[in-house]
């Protein structure tokens, strides 16, 4: 099963092939997304990598955790699952 990884305070500028590229020394990327705004298209400041190998994305957690992306220490582990939203805001 693949694992999914959060990457935190990802300067703004980085686009997805950057962050693909980014983990790619530390394993086979399944996929790597930056997360965007839905209205502006802004990257909201983090992403996600899925690898398909348990072990190698466990060392490229610990590779990335802290790394220096432009000045910006990285925040990286293993993401947790989603939690599912709830409708709201009825009047």
């Amino acid at each position: 099963m693949a694992k999914n990884i959060y990457v935190g305070n990802l300067p703004f500028s980085t686009t997805d092939d950057e962050l693909n590229d980014l983990f790619s020394p530390h394993g086979t990327i399944k996929a790597a997304r930056v997360i965007k705004d839905r209205i502006t298209e802004r990257s909201r400041g983090f992403g996600f990598v899925e690898m398909d190998n348990d072990e190698e994305a466990d060392k490229a957690i610990a590779a990335m955790n802290g790394k220096d992306l432009d000045g910006r220490p990285l925040k990286v582990s293993e993401a947790k699952p989603r939690e599912e939203r709830r409708g709201g805001g009825g009047y």
